[in-house]
């Protein structure tokens, strides 16, 4: 959502840019492979591992993570036990497929699910839903799985799941999933305060949009959305409000730009880039020296979206536009 803060009166904001750790000296952090193991598990660990074992479970193996020093369970989870997380993506019906051919031929599934304990029974994987439903798909009565005592690590679905790349759909539809998880167990705590499970606060908004109309062209909007969105230190109730005012109105420009495109196209103009040409044209941002609050800016380009003379339009000014795709 847009800040309240004053803006410095400098150049437009720029994206966040995300930095890398430095490349450590060789072997100087975590646990030697000798330190890694472990005698017996206590606390939450060993609340997790009685509950792989009264659910049929069978554990093959405990130890520390060699990284974060963190107790992990290695085990073989009945497959009726686990569910995906509520907030993940969609499950892509042709990769499923394709993954379960691949385990069907080689006769062996050598990569385990991450896994954490559900809130009342059974257990959630934020990473492997593809995994487990091939393995269902061929008939599979248990499921080999990296089991997780901190529940909290469903939360890092973007950072973890690394099976099938994620479009901006795929990661706004579960943030904003994990979003309301979020709010349902850490109701009190900020926006910013859960910021590092979100990613993005854009992606808030526009997996709201994306609930609203699977159809929606967030790639052409996201990047002025990005740039002037910031994390906001309200609770996340309010902070959801926010992002659902910013949200209807994004929605209510798409509509525009689509009759605009409709036009565009009884004209003879055929090109994968004409929503994005269009807000091109209506978005001045490249050209002010100090960046406006996001509904300001909205409303400006919804007003020359609403003024489009389609009649001064060349073909060579789509071609030259480039830009993103109209759909994800």
């Amino acid at each position: 959502m847009a800040s309240s803060k004053p803006r410095p009166k400098s150049a437009l904001k720029r994206a966040p840019v995300r930095r890398r750790p430095r490349k450590a000296r060789a072997l100087s952090r975590g646990l030697s492979a000798a330190e890694c193991r472990v005698d017996t598990l206590a606390g939450e660990a060993n609340s997790v591992k009685t509950r792989i074992e009264n659910e049929g479970g069978f554990i093959l193996g405990c130890y520390n993570d060699p990284l974060g020093k963190q107790p992990l369970i290695a085990a073989v989870l009945p497959i009726d036990a686990i569910e995906p997380t509520p907030f993940q993506r969609d499950l892509s019906q042709a990769h499923h497929r394709r993954l379960a051919d691949v385990l069907d031929r080689t006769g062996m599934f050598l990569d385990p699910i991450i896994a954490v304990t559900a809130p009342e029974k059974g257990f959630w994987t934020p990473n492997g839903r593809h995994r487990l439903e091939a393995m269902r798909r061929l008939g599979a009565k248990a499921i080999t799985a990296l089991v997780v005592p901190k529940r909290e690590v469903a939360w890092q679905i973007l950072a973890l799941n690394t099976e099938k790349a994620h479009n901006l759909r795929d990661k706004s539809l579960e943030v904003i999933r994990i979003f309301r998880n979020l709010m349902d167990e850490r109701a009190q705590q900020s926006e910013k305060d859960v910021s590092y499970y979100l990613e993005e606060p854009s992606f808030v908004t526009m997996g709201l949009c994306y609930e609203r109309n699977p159809r929606f062209s967030g790639a052409v909007y996201n990047s002025f959305v990005r740039r002037l969105t910031e994390f906001s230190d309200a609770p996340l109730a309010k902070a959801l409000r926010e992002h659902e005012k910013t949200a209807e109105k994004l929605l209510e420009l798409d509509e525009r730009v689509n009759e605009v495109v409709k036009k565009l196209k009884a004209k003879g103009f055929v090109s994968p880039y004409l929503k994005s040409f269009v807000i091109a044209r209506s978005n001045p941002l490249r050209f002010m020296k100090e960046p406006p609050e996001l509904e300001e800016l909205l409303n400006t380009i919804r007003g020359k979206v609403e003024r489009f003379n389609v009649e001064r339009v060349r073909q060579e000014d789509i071609v030259a536009s480039g830009g993103a795709p109209d759909e994800d």
